[in-house]
């Protein structure tokens, strides 16, 4: 690895530079010491930061009338946060937690469009984290009657002549996630297998077209109004790893003729930070976000590493750490959409790779500057209470990092 440790050495000189997107990174590097583990972030300040924010939410979010349904930035992100509290707190409490999402989802169930058919932005998230929520508390009537629904809706989405996305903000693969999402709850046997092959060859037909119709160098490539995205939220980046998600529907030839040679040419954009670019066209080298730039390519590459081996993927997922680390604690908020919360995950999916401890106290690190909400003159978002621009998403990181090794970015990655 003296490659990648000179690539360490250069890009930490390159990362020096001041960014008006990002806090300076104060806190000091890993380094492996005996008194490493005595040194680690605790349960109790861990329990206790998560209980404070939770009551400032639920302080805060009486007195606001969403009208916004989405598990995005609306109600279904607080729903599908209580759900995931109480997993990964105290059983005592977990009954408690499952009343509290209830809420939230039933509202959104109320608000249904009818056409807009992701898991973040559409009908399927209220509908499956519903579903779950019914499952959870023996409704399970009320919980077949919303996979129904939910399953109802791939009759347009596979369709290859409407104007449906394919990223995973607001197109196909974001129903993907959502029927994925319900079988990971619930059983395989709560989906129709079928559906969610037919929404895997609809994403690869489409992908082939585009690339064959404009002579791209790559097997596989999307687009969403207009633009060649590269991202986890709108872009190739995104759809790639939820098809890899979805492997036990592709046959080993489509992994090898279309997946694995569209990951290989992505790798070919990594800039010298470590950094992705946003879009095709874009030379910029600023957006250190989960939805743009290396925070989501970390978790394409790590899992591409898993399914086909091999060392390149890993290389340039630690590459991908090494720009967060240093720019990763930004300005615009804490979230997790584009945030040191959502930053962190990245560390947590190489940890679990590697068992390289160096990843775990860097994601611990990002969870004690989150300690700090609001304290660092960060932007306060658009929408401060919700799972992926605030407050939410927040508590839901820091959830995560009580069992780090079974941390899961929501809404995006199945563990």
């Amino acid at each position: 690895m003296t490659l990648y440790s000179n690539f360490c050495r250069e890009v930490a000189r390159f990362l020096k530079m001041s960014d008006d997107r990002a806090f300076e990174n104060k806190f000091p590097d890993y380094v492996p010491s005996a008194e490493r583990k005595s040194s680690s972030i605790k349960k109790d300040d861990l329990l206790y930061n998560i209980g404070k924010l939770v009551n400032r939410l639920e302080s805060e979010v009486s007195g606001i009338d969403w009208k916004d349904s989405s598990v995005y930035t609306g109600t279904s992100g607080i729903a599908l946060m209580y759900l995931h509290l109480s997993k990964t707190l105290s059983t005592e409490q977990s009954q408690e937690l499952i009343e509290k999402a209830f809420p939230y989802v039933e509202k959104s169930l109320g608000r249904l469009k009818g056409h807009r058919y992701s898991f973040l932005c559409g009908d399927p998230g209220p509908l499956a984290i519903a579903a779950v929520l019914y499952h959870r508390t023996g409704r399970q009537s009320q919980a077949q009657e919303m996979l129904k629904k939910l399953q109802k809706l791939n009759r347009d989405v596979v369709k290859l002549e409407n104007d449906t996305p394919d990223e995973l903000l607001n197109g196909r693969v974001g129903y993907l996630y959502a029927l994925l999402f319900a079988q990971k709850h619930m059983g395989e046997a709560c989906i129709d297998k079928t559906i969610i092959k037919n929404v895997v060859e609809a994403v690869l037909i489409s992908g082939q077209r585009l690339a064959t119709d404009e002579e791209f160098p790559c097997p596989l490539m999307y687009k969403w109004h207009d633009s060649y995205y590269y991202g986890a939220a709108h872009g190739i980046c995104g759809i790639l790893y939820m098809l890899l998600q979805a492997r036990d529907y592709i046959s080993p030839s489509q992994m090898d003729k279309l997946i694995r040679p569209t990951i290989d040419y992505l790798m070919t954009l990594q800039y010298p930070s470590g950094n992705y670019p946003s879009s095709m066209g874009s030379n910029s080298d600023k957006l250190v976000h989960w939805c743009h730039g290396a925070p989501g390519f970390v978790h394409l590459l790590a899992l591409a590493h898993e399914v086909f081996g091999g060392e390149k993927y890993l290389v340039s997922a630690k590459r991908c750490c090494e720009v967060m680390w240093h720019r990763g604690l930004l300005k615009k908020g804490y979230g997790i959409c584009h945030g040191p919360a959502g930053n962190a995950y990245g560390f947590l999916v190489v940890y679990r790779i590697t068992r390289d401890e160096k990843y775990l106290y860097r994601a611990q690190k990002f969870a004690e500057w989150c300690f700090d909400y609001g304290k660092h003159g960060a932007r306060v978002a658009d929408r401060p209470l919700s799972l992926f621009e605030g407050l939410a998403g927040t508590i839901y990181f820091l959830a995560d990092m009580l069992k780090p090794d079974r941390a899961a970015f929501p809404a995006f990655q199945l563990w």
